[in-house]
């Protein structure tokens, strides 16, 4: 456990280092070239202790918002995830996966944060699913799964990207 905790405070101190927020791949139009669907095949826990299979994930547009208790940019983008959850409730799926960090610390920050489903993420294995490497990161999933953005988003172009999805 000891070795999990150092490796994880080693990789957040590289990324703190190099900048919060993830560079991202996005593409001039936002999607990535060749998307194909993603798999849904994953599992975690929500911030309640209770189980949480990816497939529900399924024939809605999604906005995974991968971050950070300590992170700065993770810390301001709250707010606008929030209302984005909020506005789009029902129609679109917004998940929080918190990682690079220990549970109690992911459960205190996203307790802050109304709106989207939280997973804790405590050993990154949702994280390196998706192949994200820092925070913050989104990865937005049309109704078929496949990946339209990916990367660092502020609020204005996450809500430009969401509203395309909804129509």
């Amino acid at each position: 456990m000891r070795l999990k905790i150092a490796a994880g405070l080693l990789l957040a101190a590289v990324l703190a280092l190099s900048g919060c927020a993830a560079s991202g791949s996005n593409t001039e139009s936002g999607a990535r070239s060749g998307a194909s669907a993603v798999s849904l095949k994953f599992t975690g826990e929500d911030i309640d202790g209770a189980p949480y299979d990816g497939k529900q994930l399924a024939d809605k547009p999604t906005v995974l918002w991968f971050w950070a208790p300590w992170c700065p940019t993770c810390r301001a983008q709250a707010g606008g995830v929030e209302t984005l959850a909020k506005k789009y409730a029902g129609q679109v799926n917004v998940v929080g996966v918190g990682g690079l960090a220990d549970a109690a610390d992911i459960r205190d920050f996203a307790r802050q944060v109304d709106g989207p489903i939280h997973l804790i993420d405590e050993e990154g294995e949702i994280w390196r699913h998706f192949n994200v490497t820092a925070q913050s990161t989104y990865v937005v999933l049309d109704a078929d799964g496949v990946v339209v953005s990916e990367g660092y988003l502020d609020d204005a172009a996450l809500a430009d990207q969401v509203a395309e999805l909804v129509g």
